[in-house]
């Protein structure tokens, strides 16, 4: 009988210990897991740099898990589909692309129209938020020398002289209808010579001075070695490609303390910096997400 009675107590004390790690198991797992919200990238390098960086930051800041779809086919063309869906919850994106891809708007875009193109994304139900302070927009940068020997800082100032002057640019923005004919018929630009150049060696032939000018991206990483001077745009050609953040609404009601790493972000980064990143990843081999540390830490940012 006491065999017996043994045995019972065994299996009751067996049965209450299954019990007990199920429910400790249940209770760990609820209290490792975080939330996880989802980002999208484009496959541009800069994008790259800042879906690290936010990842980073939100994952230090809160306790949120962010899960990067990283270089997506496309671009806008099927992140803010999905965006729609809500299968992104928020993605790095451009206010001129923005305003022509998404909101279909055909006019130049300029930043007095931000709070219009709020409102257009208000009918998605998403707001822009994060505007981080830096322009990838289309640009014309000159040696040094020539923008010391003629007193150039504007593209107006360039057009005056344009005619002692060699251009290059690659085959398609010859071609284009806001490439170097938007550049004659805005500014009256005339070039001396003007030379087709792979988009992989503009870089190296204004360094060794076989142009006296060239277009460019205003964050491109080899701005940050070269021995260039970047024009102002003064009669407005280009449009404005601030970078922030597009996010649904339903996610910044769910979890407002992204709030604050919006907050954190905003005018973050300039031209300059983000040419730098982009220069270390794309020419020095920097992983992207080291890039976007070594940043975050620079600025007092990051804690790791």
């Amino acid at each position: 009988m006491k065999s017996a009675w043994n045995r019972v107590e065994l299996l009751s004390l067996a049965a209450v210990a299954i019990i007990l790690i199920t429910l400790s198991g249940c209770g760990g797992n609820h209290h490792q897991k975080s939330p996880v919200i989802h980002m999208a990238t484009k496959p541009m390098t800069e994008q790259h740099i800042m879906g690290y960086m936010m990842k980073d930051l939100i994952e230090q800041e809160t306790d949120l898990s962010v899960e990067i779809t990283q270089g997506v086919g496309g671009g806008v063309a099927n992140i803010q589909p999905a965006m729609e869906k809500g299968d992104f919850d928020f993605y790095p994106e451009y206010t001129g692309t923005g305003w022509n891809a998404v909101l279909k708007e055909e006019s130049l875009y300029d930043e007095s129209m931000f709070d219009q193109l709020q409102s257009g994304y208000a009918e998605f139900d998403m707001t822009w938020a994060g505007m981080l302070g830096f322009n990838n927009t289309f640009g014309i940068a000159v040696t040094k020398a020539a923008a010391e020997k003629y007193h150039l800082k504007t593209f107006s100032d360039l057009a005056a002289v344009s005619g002692d002057l060699k251009f290059g640019a690659e085959y398609d923005f010859f071609e284009r209808e806001d490439g170097y004919e938007a550049l004659k018929n805005t500014y009256g630009m005339d070039f001396a010579d003007t030379m087709d150049l792979d988009i992989g060696l503009k870089y190296d032939a204004i360094n060794q001075g076989k142009i006296d000018a060239m277009n460019i991206f205003t964050t491109d990483g080899q701005l940050a070695i070269s021995d260039i001077v970047v024009l102002e745009d003064d009669k407005g050609l280009y449009p404005s490609y601030m970078c922030g953040f597009v996010v649904r609404n339903e996610i910044l009601e769910q979890y407002p303390e992204l709030d604050n790493i919006f907050n954190i972000i905003t005018g973050l980064i300039d031209d300059s910096e983000m040419a730098e990143m982009n220069y270390q990843v794309e020419a020095e081999g920097v992983e992207p997400e080291e890039a976007a540390r070594d940043f975050l830490r620079a600025k007092g940012l990051w804690h790791a």
